[in-house]
């Protein structure tokens, strides 16, 4: 079989990694981190763009590497070749292995930003999407001291503790160690951000099966969405997370 993938550059050493192991053909392409940044109907767009222009008669399939990302998979459509989704909140659903281990640890643990390499080494760029994100519009990615220069002492620290300091809500980094990371460099440096904010910090290993389940076809109907032409992805909010409709 010959699949296209789609998926976002977080996944990039896992996907490589995936397919080279996969009896199938694939041909892969990374999309930038941070497109859930800019707004679900914006990036729905973006990568139905990617999709339309990829799309040919030679795939069997077009998977994704993406869970529904802040409803940035919403309306997504199939129109010419079946699409595979898995059924996931959001990246961390695929690098924990199952939905159910994601509400799992979720639940059991508020307030954690999670750190892979993926996220850890495509870092924080000032490219195109960071310039059309949600925050840069608003104004919540400014610094505090910018925030003094423009507003004075007093507005600027309303404003810092009310929009800008997105992680006042945190309070512990888990690294996900998926098992093909080159050395513990990434886990190092996410301890020390830990260290830094006064965070607590944790290792958990992560799960390859969902990506392999994705590259090896194995798609069961509980794991994953299969969009035949002419349908397009919803959101259920139940646990299915993501379903097809008729367009």
């Amino acid at each position: 079989m010959k699949y296209r993938l789609i998926t976002c550059e977080v996944f990039y050493r896992e996907m490589c990694y995936a397919i080279s192991q996969s009896p199938h053909q694939i041909d892969v392409h990374f999309l930038p981190k941070g497109l859930h940044d800019i707004g679900a109907k914006p990036m729905s767009e973006r990568i139905q763009a990617v999709l339309d222009e990829e799309t040919h008669e030679e795939y069997d399939a077009v998977l994704f590497g993406y869970g529904l990302c802040n409803n940035g998979l919403v309306g997504l459509t199939a129109r010419k070749t079946t699409v595979v989704i898995p059924r996931a909140h959001d990246c961390i659903t695929l690098f924990l292995g199952s939905k159910d281990r994601y509400m799992e640890y979720f639940n059991a643990h508020q307030g954690v930003y999670f750190e892979t390499t993926g996220w850890l080494e495509r870092g924080e760029g000032p490219g195109e999407l960071s310039q059309l994100s949600i925050q840069r519009q608003i104004g919540m990615d400014m610094q505090y001291e910018e925030l003094v220069r423009k507003y004075g002492e007093d507005n600027a620290k309303y404003l810092w503790e009310t929009l800008c300091d997105t992680t006042h809500n945190y309070g512990q980094y888990t690294f996900i160690e998926m098992g093909i990371e080159p050395n513990d460099s990434f886990e190092r440096l996410t301890r020390e951000k830990a260290e830094e904010r006064g965070w607590t910090f944790e290792k958990v290993k992560g799960d390859m099966r969902l990506i392999w389940k994705l590259v090896n076809g194995d798609w069961d109907e509980n794991e994953f969405l299969v969009l035949q032409p002419g349908q397009r992805v919803t959101a259920s909010y139940q646990e299915d997370i993501i379903r097809a409709e008729t367009e």
